[in-house]
Formats: C-alpha cells, structure tokens, sequence
C-alpha cells in the first residue's frame, strides 16, 4: 500500500484496514509521519522520504520496482523475458 501522508491519507489507511480484514498482507509505504499513524497495522512497513506531493510519485515508483523485481526472484520468474509480454514490428 502507498500512502504518503497528506490529505488522502486516512482514506488509504481505511482501504488498508478492509483488505486486512479479508485477509491480505500489507506492506505500508509511507513517510515516517505515516507510519507512525498506521505501520504497525502492516505486515511490513518501508520508510520514505517526506517530499512534495508533485514529485512523491517518482520517489515512490523506486520502492515498488525493487519489490517487483525481489519478488519475480524469488518466484523464479525470468525478469528479463516476462511471459505474455505483447510484441510488435514496424515494417517499413
């Protein structure tokens, strides 16, 4: 879950709350105001910075990449070749 804190905050944290009630495992991203309101909610939890809201989607896509690919590891997926990747050619 990715939730910078600010005006959506608590709404995120209410969505968290309900998909934890159907049983899924959360992992909270947040700054550290964040986490202090919701982490220990969390399965796990990954601090970020505090950054304007116009560039956090930047500084939060780096956390959610690297977890991707740890994941497609450890799962043993090919990360370089994913299956059902659609492919197209230009002919000229």
């Amino acid at each position: 879950m990715i939730a910078p804190s600010g005006p959506l905050f608590d709404k995120t944290v209410s969505n968290m709350q309900e998909a934890q009630a159907r049983g899924a495992q959360v992992v909270l991203i947040s700054d550290a105001e964040g986490l202090a309101k919701a982490g220990e909610d969390a399965m796990a939890t990954i601090e970020m910075p505090k950054v304007h809201p116009l560039i956090a989607p930047l500084v939060y896509a780096i956390p959610v990449q690297l977890l991707a690919y740890h994941v497609a590891v450890v799962k043993g997926t090919d990360v370089d070749q994913p299956r059902n990747l659609a492919k197209s050619v230009t002919v000229e």
